[in-house]
């Protein structure tokens, strides 16, 4: 447990008095600064245009085409507690949310703004778990600990031929020390469909360092009938070539469930928990099968000393009862703490590459 600086909360620091000084950065008040919120005059059309200066006159913004908005800048030591954001579903997967520690050129994460907050397919659903809560409607909370040393950088890029309006946020942190060993939050999203040769899915490869992991998203569509959660989770750290240090047992063994997530009526059930969930099933009419799957390991996490590779693989069953290779499409995001710097992430795919089926 940390000391009094405000960097960790929880039920047990809560009696705790600390130096630390509390922010927090919205449209209200972009710079975070101190007395410095609710200082917009209303506009002639304003819907506080009555009231004055002092109410309700900035609460969103606007995202232009191709437009990158800085959503805070920070000077620190602080730590980030929690980041709120609501915005329609057309921002999902067409707007990229990136964040920079201490003044590295590039970002420690980069990922589709939905996918971050587990939404992979455009498809509105509620998520309750520990370090991430996604409330009516899309209200996407992050509790995510992100600590830094000189200073803070969060954006967020519509990649939209189209202007994204009402984006709403609000970024609360702590000013106050860190300690020496905290590592820095990273966040790396990547898509890929399975080749059926060999289907087995990238999440992450190439961290360079000490540090540990902490989170799996996976936006799964399904290009193929039937069960298609046979696949093993695999990690490969520090050295490990052709064999991995830590092997699952299947998908739905990874996410926690057993033996489909089906109900006595083969009927897939939606469950959310702090841990692990499959926060969304889609099985309609006219649309592929879709999941949206977290894992985090919060009470588990992976710890590395050098480097780390995480992989997924895609199987089903066939008729004979033999696993049959799957051609699905799969997007992931892989969560983690490090020391820094950190080793480039790969190229990000073009937005329409992006866009779910």
């Amino acid at each position: 447990m940390y000391d009094q600086t405000g960097f960790q909360n929880g039920l047990s620091m809560i009696p705790l008095l600390s130096s630390a000084q509390t922010r927090s950065i919205s449209a209200e008040n972009p710079t975070g600064a101190k007395g410095g919120g609710a200082q917009a005059a209303p506009a002639d059309n304003s819907p506080a245009r009555l009231l004055g200066k002092g109410w309700k006159v900035r609460p969103c913004i606007e995202l232009a085409p191709g437009e990158t908005v800085e959503l805070a800048s920070i000077d620190g030591p602080g730590v980030i507690q929690h980041i709120w954001i609501t915005t329609g579903i057309e921002a999902f997967r067409n707007c990229l949310l990136r964040i920079y520690w201490d003044g590295e050129a590039s970002p420690s994460v980069e990922v589709p703004l939905g996918d971050f907050f587990c939404h992979g397919h455009t498809v509105r659903h509620n998520v309750v778990s520990l370090p991430i809560v996604v409330n009516p409607t899309s209200g996407l909370n992050s509790y995510w600990p992100m600590p830094f040393g000189s200073h803070a950088r969060i954006t967020v890029e519509n990649q939209a031929s189209e202007v994204i309006g009402g984006f709403f946020y609000q970024i609360t942190y702590a000013l106050t020390d860190i300690p020496p060993q905290a590592g820095r939050f990273h966040a790396q999203w990547r898509r890929s469909v399975t080749p059926i040769e060999c289907p087995e899915h990238v999440i992450v490869d190439g961290i360079r360092g000490q540090g540990h992991y902490v989170g799996t998203f996976l936006a799964w569509t399904q290009l193929s009938n039937g069960w298609w959660g046979e696949g093993e989770i695999k990690f490969y750290m520090d050295g490990d070539t052709e064999y991995p240090t830590i092997c699952g047992t299947g998908t739905e063994d990874y996410f926690g469930g057993a033996w489909g997530f089906y109900d006595e009526r083969g009927r897939e059930i939606p469950y959310t928990t702090p841990f692990l969930g499959l926060a969304m099933s889609r099985h309609e009419d006219n649309a592929v099968p879709a999941h949206d799957l977290y894992r985090w390991h919060i009470m588990d996490p992976i710890r590395f000393q050098e480097d780390l590779r995480v992989t997924i693989q895609a199987l089903g069953w066939w008729k004979e009862g033999l696993f049959q290779p799957l051609r699905d499409d799969i997007a992931s995001v892989a969560y983690w703490y490090q020391a820094e710097p950190h080793a480039d992430f790969p190229a990000m795919l073009p937005v329409h590459l992006r866009w779910p089926r």
